[in-house]
């Protein structure tokens, strides 16, 4: 890999181009250039990459199936929005060299990534950087480039004290050691230090009994106290002398501070901690809309990245919009615009692969079947394929009702038209067999009148007869999520089942919520709702998924491909639990004769409001914003959202600390109101002052409150794409009061 390879780069079938690979002698970048010019023309980090996939397993490599053997192609997937990398190698070995030669890079990054990991990387890849002339030293130019790069503007007297503290060569170069010190100098956190001290007898160590009393007076935690704190010193006490003698060393409270352990997120509600054993209404379930596309709604292109993007980011709701297609095989595709199109099959087999890898597998509720039915026979390879996905001749699809996560693990739920009631398919035959179950979108019952217009002529009676056979078998998929057209809360009442399911578009919930919000959360404490974006939002961007969530709508579906406050909001909500994909509605939202309504925080029964104080104390490393002059040093400021229900949607932010992204200080207190905490998602946002334009964006975290630990903690910021940015954080002492 270090001596370079010959590959092909695969962007289409015709678009094959021999590039020059090779890995860096940090064995962290990677970079190509043109065979033909010999230009550099992209480099990637080791740290973007996801995972390397192996053979035909993209549409661009399974379209080059019959040219290229699997043994010589793979694909590189990166972190994030990042289009995927394919590539085809000279011979099998080759392949195989890259293939295993980047697992093994990535590998270490499945166990904890721990502060001293994160420091040492961080460390090599600046002095990488710095040293222009690659000699392995760094001079005092060097340096001044150096700090411009990490987000630090620093007086130049003050940086050549630095420098020369940590030349104790006197070469006037810095080396190995040398540069550690220097930039152990550089980070030094004066604030964990005094914190370190208030509590240390002779400021240099913390004995068990003092770590004990900071856990519990400052962390709040009331339970198994010393057992936590001598875990904490054998976790993170670099020093074996300082661990045998169960103290903890100011580097070892740092590294405490910067881990699971001390972040802002609770460690125990990162596992599945909800009861899964509730109706399936009572559940907020995370969902995507029109899963396939990974880019517009009107001529962007479908993929089986979506599906597989949105599978490992948690999401259990996904859409597959089946049409007929060319030789009898059903296609996957936004109807009536220029998206792309993939076959049925590819994304049954994927669905096969990825739904279920993770555990605990809970159920996918799939909006399957929604346009297929113009041609009879394509309808009977819809249950055909779905039925054995799993490659394993074992059919997913759930075959009977059954209404709770835990029951329901494992299987796939198939949403859409039904002939007859269900309840006469699982009795045997009904006289109301024939009655077909209304869809929830007019515009598709509106293409099939279009189409059985334009087909009438060509089908006699006996075709007729025969289709309505083959539609009985996709009939037959339809389970739990039973499609009915909504014609209000009381008709609703009176005539609809747990097992059916409604849909609307986010303007005709909007009025909902605003007219008869309260009726709204009792119809979602037993019915599934599904709330999808309007049909004006072409360029695939979101509406406000929190007013939703605030009526208790449980399958509020987004377009993931579009990064933004509302995929923010949805990583936040559905962070923690396991990443399940299933998140536990509060008690009063499951409750059928309750008074709550969210316009009204006051018809909530329970305690009084809550106050969240928040102090933002500082930053660390703070990255770049995208795009900016070389030498561009930022003006960070943080701004804290709370997003709930409308009493409670709030944000203050801290004033702009000039030229420094590195370690700035804030020490500002923040403080909010929450008059229904249960739903509300605290969203973190640090943004680069620009007085003459917008701020530009730096880095978010987002989680639910009840998710939230007080005392001294990190946030470890995340991109705009949801991937994280280590080690850029921010420093924050956090209070709960009622």
């Amino acid at each position: 890999m270090q001596q370079g390879t010959l590959m092909r780069k695969v962007k289409s079938k015709s678009w094959k181009k021999q590039r020059f690979f090779k890995l860096q002698d940090d064995c962290m970048t990677i970079w190509y250039e043109s065979k033909r010019t010999g230009k550099i023309e992209s480099a990637f980090s080791i740290s973007d990459v996801e995972t390397v996939r192996e053979g035909h397993q993209s549409e661009v490599l399974q379209s080059l199936a019959e040219e290229f053997p699997p043994e010589r192609c793979f694909t590189i997937v990166f972190y994030g929005r990042r289009g995927n990398l394919d590539l085809i190698a000279g011979s099998a070995e080759e392949a195989q060299c890259w293939i295993e030669g980047l697992r093994q890079l990535i590998e270490p990054r499945s166990f904890p990534l721990t502060p001293a990991l994160v420091s040492r990387t961080w460390i090599r890849d600046w002095f990488q950087k710095a040293d222009k002339n690659k000699d392995g030293r760094m001079n005092f130019k060097e340096v001044q480039r150096l700090l411009k790069m990490m987000n630090v503007d620093m007086n130049e007297d003050h940086a050549l004290r630095l420098f020369q503290a940590a030349d104790k060569s006197e070469s006037g170069t810095l080396e190995g050691e040398e540069f550690v010190l220097f930039y152990k100098a550089l980070t030094q956190r004066e604030e964990v230090l005094s914190l370190f001290q208030e509590y240390s007898e002779d400021g240099k160590k913390l004995t068990l009994l003092e770590l004990v009393d900071f856990l519990r007076h400052e962390q709040l935690e009331d339970k198994g106290t010393e057992e936590l704190a001598m875990e904490l010193i054998d976790n993170y006490e670099p020093s074996e002398t300082a661990r045998a003698r169960h103290v903890l060393s100011a580097d070892g409270f740092l590294m405490y501070l910067c881990s699971p352990e001390g972040s802002i997120f609770n460690p125990r509600h990162r596992a599945l901690w909800q009861d899964m054993t509730q109706p399936l209404c009572h559940y907020f379930i995370s969902s995507s809309h029109n899963t396939y596309l990974i880019e517009d709604q009107i001529r962007g292109q479908s993929s089986i990245e979506g599906y597989i993007r949105a599978l490992k980011r948690g999401c259990r709701c996904l859409e597959v919009d089946c049409w007929d297609g060319p030789n009898g095989e059903p296609m996957v595709y936004h109807g009536h615009t220029f998206t792309s199109k993939i076959p049925f099959r590819e994304v049954v087999s994927t669905l096969g692969k990825y739904a279920f890898k993770a555990e605990p597998s809970y159920p996918i509720p799939s909006w399957v079947l929604k346009r297929a039915g113009g041609d009879g026979a394509q309808q009977c390879r819809v249950p055909g394929d779905s039925k054995s996905h799993g490659g394993d001749g074992h059919p997913k699809v759930l075959t009977s009702p059954s209404p709770t996560p835990q029951e329901l693990k494992h299987k796939i739920l198939l949403k859409g038209k039904k002939i007859g009631r269900l309840e006469d398919m699982l009795d045997g035959p009904g006289d109301e067999a024939s009655n077909v179950s209304d869809d929830d979108n007019g515009a598709e019952a509106e293409e099939e009148r279009r189409r059985a217009q334009v087909g009438g002529k060509q089908h006699g009676p006996a075709l007729q007869k025969d289709k309505e056979s083959l539609a009985q078998a996709l009939s037959d998929c339809v389970i739990y999520c039973k499609s009915v057209s909504f014609r209000g809360f009381q008709e609703a009442r009176s005539h609809s089942r747990p097992f059916e399911i409604s849909s609307f578009a986010e303007a005709k919930a909007r009025k909902l919520i605003r007219d008869v919000g309260n009726e709204f959360v009792r119809h979602n404490t037993w019915q599934l709702t599904r709330i999808y974006p309007s049909g004006m939002r072409t360029d695939s961007s979101n509406y406000n998924p929190q007013e939703m969530w605030n009526v208790g709508c449980q399958i509020v579906a987004l377009n993931f491909q579009t990064a933004g406050t509302e995929m923010d909001l949805c990583d936040g909500l559905f962070s923690q639990n396991g990443r399940c994909g299933y998140v536990l509605k509060p008690p009063f939202m499951r409750d059928k004769e309750t008074l709550f309504n969210p316009s009204d925080p006051g018809s909530r029964e329970g305690p009084g409001p809550t106050t969240l104080t928040i102090q933002v104390i500082s930053g660390q490393q703070l990255p770049k914003v995208d795009n900016s002059k070389e030498g561009a040093v930022i003006d960070p400021l943080v701004r804290v959202e709370i997003h709930g229900v409308p009493a409670d949607q709030a944000h203050q932010e801290t004033k702009y600390i000039e030229n420094n992204g590195f370690n700035p200080r804030w020490d500002e207190t923040l403080q909010f109101q929450l008059h229904v905490p249960e739903l509300a998602l605290v969203r973190f946002v640090v943004e680069d002052y620009d007085k003459t334009s917008r701020n530009d964006f730096v880095g978010q975290f987002t989680l639910a409150f009840a998710n939230i630990k007080p005392g001294y903690r990190h946030i470890h910021l995340l991109s705009k794409d949801g991937t994280s940015i280590p080690p850029s954080s921010l420093f924050v002492h956090i209070c709960i009061t009622k």
